[in-house]
């Protein structure tokens, strides 16, 4: 990123505010200094000269002691005004990158989680140091630096050529640590990508590896890269003290430079006093800026690291949506022309045809790594197909390409439940009212929710716990067996008016009791009326099904891979946060 890179004004407008507030206040600060060493010159002066106190000293002490006050007053502000922006700036990154990855689809997302995930979380975090020190700093040297060398110019032009030989080399310098610190930086922000995504898939993958005995064996790997973790960021840090003490000695020198200058010319009597001291102490403030963004550059190194990551994934083309609004769903018909999805060398599903007709339960039934999980995200709009189309056929009226239809009103039709089910903290009775669900004030539970929970049996696990609906849960439902989770997923749907209902495996991991319960919901979900589509393994399942689709890919037979999609990038995807797409 540049020093001062106009994607950041562009893409968080708490940073546009601040840096026009930062901009002012420091030109405040470079009269003030100014002011202020004016006013000490015309007071030491006299002192210095041998004679007494000016008249006027009284009226100079005043206006001295006004502008120190103004001056940590403006301070202050400029301060308070960085951390407010740095943290505003952060979290408008967060929620543009969050938006855009979720536009830019499963197959992105599956590819690019771990990345985005470090950016968003530590990554960003280091940007705070760019706008508290480095910022401010830069800003001052545009400002104070070439305010103080004219007022140096205008009153000793002897000086004035010696901080014109002497400055050039601070920029010079800071420009060689700066590719140098860029370098350590880039290095530190990949070191801990690659730790996050380590750390992300053990933590995914630790119930398996526990399961099989072989939790401990990542341990080495991620303590190997924690250790590259630490050389990178010491290498920064040292980087960062030797330009601090390079930096630090150029501006000393070449403020003793002048200092003795101006010295031997006061010594010798061929200089005014009050006109030497006024040099003397405007003269660091020449160097000041300069030395403290070389300075504070380290310091938001990773920062702006950080920024230039943000701004890739934000600059990556999403892709094209649609801007026709979706027909009524509860009435229309869809069908599946010849869709295929290429993954690792395949296509999963390869050549899909079928129809989905309102008002029944199909399922989607093939082998693991079929394409199963890729079919439902092109059905839910989420993925777009690499050939082949899906054609949604309203009642009495024409086919319409899904592609052409706005996602915000497909999705405003379409309730999508995993196999693992996003389920907010709180009570049962808010987890369980979802965005399409009828509002009740409180935690009190609208007749369409107990009606729903009746026909999916979640009233019987709601009746068994103490405090009934008002019982609080966890992240992602922790209070609540898998099971239960699934039927309070099918109850918020089945209480939504969500007329398309897609299911990925919901009996998944359960036992037979759990899943009769949860086919019953299935079922009351279909005697509603809602058209349901289900991935399905269990013969149970695919039994209740009115309709079973054949998923196929045409990749080379061979092993299992787990659950269907495994093998395509896609289904790796991080699942939306709701139970709607």
């Amino acid at each position: 990123m540049k020093p001062l890179d106009p994607r950041l004004t562009r893409y968080a407008r708490a940073a546009r505010r601040y840096i026009a507030v930062t901009a002012l206040t420091g030109v405040l600060i470079a009269g003030l200094v100014v002011a202020q060493a004016w006013l000490i010159s015309r007071i030491v002066a006299p002192l210095m000269a041998g004679g007494g106190p000016a008249p006027t000293t009284g009226t100079l002490i005043r206006a001295l002691a006004a502008v120190v006050v103004a001056r940590a007053a403006v301070l202050h502000l400029q301060e308070s005004r960085a951390h407010r922006a740095a943290t505003r700036t952060i979290i408008e990154l967060r929620r543009h990158v969050v938006a855009h990855a979720a536009a830019l689809g499963p197959r992105w997302q599956a590819v690019n989680a771990a990345r985005t995930t470090t950016v968003l979380t530590r990554g960003l975090d280091d940007l705070e140091p760019y706008f508290t020190r480095y910022l401010p700093q830069l800003i001052l040297a545009a400002t104070l630096t070439p305010l103080t060398a004219l007022v140096v110019l205008l009153q000793d032009a002897p000086s004035t050529l010696a901080v014109a030989a002497t400055i050039p080399l601070i920029p010079v310098f800071m420009i060689l640590i700066g590719r140098l610190t860029r370098q350590h930086s880039a290095q530190r922000l990949a070191a801990m990508e690659r730790l996050g995504a380590q750390v992300l898939d053990l933590v995914a993958g630790l119930p398996t590896l526990k399961a099989l005995g072989r939790e401990k064996g990542p341990g080495a790997r991620i303590e190997e890269l924690g250790r590259a973790y630490t050389r990178t960021t010491m290498a920064t840090l040292r980087v960062a003290f030797l330009s601090g003490a390079v930096l630090e000695f150029i501006t000393t020198l070449s403020v003793a430079i002048i200092a003795v200058e101006v010295g031997l010319r006061l010594l010798f009597g061929r200089m005014d006093p009050a006109t030497g001291l006024l040099v003397i102490m405007i003269a660091p403030e020449v160097y000041q800026p300069l030395r403290r963004v070389g300075l504070h550059f380290h310091a938001s190194a990773n920062g702006v690291a950080a920024a230039d990551a943000v701004f890739e994934i934000l600059e990556e083309p999403p892709p094209e949506r649609g801007d026709l609004p979706a027909p009524d769903l509860s009435r229309a018909t869809i069908r599946i022309e010849d869709l295929s999805v290429s993954a690792r060398g395949a296509r999963a599903p390869a050549g899909l045809n079928a129809t989905i007709r309102p008002g029944r339960l199909v399922a989607l039934a093939g082998p693991s790594g079929a394409g199963k999980t890729t079919a439902s995200q092109v059905l839910l709009g989420l993925l777009a197909p690499d050939r082949g189309r899906v054609l949604v056929l309203p009642e009495g009226g024409g086919a319409v390409d899904l592609a052409r239809i706005d996602p915000a009103s497909w999705w405003e039709q379409v309730a999508w439940i995993p196999q693992r089910p996003a389920i907010a903290p709180g009570t049962l009775a808010r987890a369980a009212t979802g965005p399409h669900c009828p509002a009740a004030p409180g935690d009190r539970v609208p007749p369409e929710l107990e009606a729903a929970a009746r026909a999916t049996g979640f009233d019987e696990v709601v009746a068994a716990l103490p405090e009934g609906w008002a019982t609080r849960i966890g992240h992602g439902g922790v209070g609540l067996s898998v099971g239960q989770r699934q039927r309070l997923a099918l109850t918020r749907a089945l209480a939504s008016p969500a007329p398309l209902i897609v299911l990925d495996e919901p009996t998944a991991h359960l036992d037979a009791a759990a899943q009769a319960r949860v086919l019953a919901g299935v079922a009351a979900l279909r005697e509603a009326g809602r058209t349901v589509v289900v991935i399905a393994h269990r013969r149970a399942l695919l039994e209740a099904a009115d309709d079973v689709i054949e998923v196929r890919s045409d990749r080379a037979p061979g092993p299992a891979s787990g659950r269907d999609g495994a093998a395509d990038p896609a289904a790796g995807a991080p699942e939306p946060a709701g139970a709607t797409p």
